[in-house]
């Protein structure tokens, strides 16, 4: 009978040992993960992609806005699109599809921005928490390129 009570008491013991130590490595886990996250390094290489997203979204607008000068261009050139030139409505068929490829771009990039910074409630976002020698914080969000 003592012989049958001690291994129920190893048995228990072990149990409850093995939860200790499940508990104790989860916890570990939970600091480890977020003292990766949050790391300096780690941060500075989301800030820097979040500035590199922002920097090419903002350069697919500009490329948007440098085709509809153009567009603008050539009707005030050329006047009413059904007289143009079988050339010149073949150049503007083309930026139209540039222009589609670009704004399709655009609006992935602006949706991945998006997603990555509601995440989290990244500092760099706030004017008080920004990187040394930067001058003004990420947009937090970018809109996506309306098209008609």
């Amino acid at each position: 009978m003592l012989v049958l009570l001690a291994i129920f008491g190893l048995i228990f013991g072990g149990l409850f040992l093995h939860g200790c130590t499940a508990a104790t490595n989860i916890a570990h886990n939970a600091i480890d993960t977020a003292a990766a996250q949050f790391d300096p390094a780690t941060m500075l290489k989301r800030y820097e992609w979040f500035k590199d997203a922002a920097a090419q979204c903002d350069k697919k607008l500009a490329d948007i806005q440098v085709y509809e000068n153009r567009f603008t261009q050539t009707k005030t050139m050329y006047g009413d699109p059904k007289t143009w030139p079988r050339d010149v409505r073949e150049q503007v068929g083309l930026w139209q599809s540039e222009v589609s490829g670009i704004t399709a771009s655009y609006n992935a990039l602006a949706a991945d921005y998006n997603a990555q910074m509601s995440k989290i409630n990244y500092r760099f976002c706030n004017v008080g928490d920004l990187p040394r020698g930067a001058t003004e914080p990420l947009p937090r969000e970018f809109k996506p390129y309306q098209t008609k």
